[in-house]
């Protein structure tokens, strides 16, 4: 396990003064120079939190939390379930990359969270809007459905006993927040 370079607290603060900066300005930029690039090949990845969120293009991290290359740890799929996969991703990020800081990040007027709430998809979207009615019950109010949905992915990650050992030994936070898409604000839960 690597230790962690800045606590979970620590991590939560940069992200709301991301947000924060990101609500603020007109113009985004991010350093991606050839010598930026090179540093970041060279010494490896180093992100202070992880951030497990939509695939819905209208939702990045990088830029809601105005990081930079290196920063985040970022795991998307439709409607921020969570699988094997995703919980492999996390524990990898939390164990090996020493990332104290899991945040599902969910967002309003989430497509996949209308499918399960309004829809009877079939195919392998199935997969996606059962584990969302699994969360969400008979909920009839998008964004508590958003909010509850936020909050069965971070129970999932919460039963892995690998996240509850990093939370006892090192302190590993899990949390879940809200992005709203109209004003860019993040709503941590």
């Amino acid at each position: 396990m690597q230790s962690y370079r800045i606590t979970a607290d620590e991590a939560k603060k940069r992200l709301i003064i991301g947000n924060q900066k990101y609500i603020m300005s007109d113009e985004l930029s991010n350093d991606v120079s050839p010598e930026n690039l090179l540093r970041f090949s060279r010494n490896g990845q180093q992100p202070y939190a992880i951030i497990i969120t939509c695939s819905d293009s209208r939702v990045v991290p990088e830029l809601i939390f105005s990081a930079g290359i290196g920063d985040l740890f970022v795991i998307r799929v439709a409607g921020n379930v969570i699988d094997s996969h995703q919980l492999g991703s996390i524990e990898y990020a939390a164990e090996h990359l020493g990332t104290g800081l899991i945040v599902v990040l969910g967002h309003d007027h989430c497509g996949a969270v209308d499918a399960a709430m309004n829809h009877e998809p079939d195919g392998y979207i199935k997969f996606i809007t059962d584990e969302i009615v699994k969360a969400i019950g008979d909920e009839k109010d998008e964004v508590k459905a958003c909010c509850l949905n936020v909050k069965h992915s971070c129970e999932i990650i919460e039963h892995s006993l690998q996240i509850q050992k990093d939370e006892l030994e090192y302190g590993l936070k899990v949390m879940g927040a809200i992005y709203h898409l109209e004003n860019g604000e993040v709503e941590f839960l």
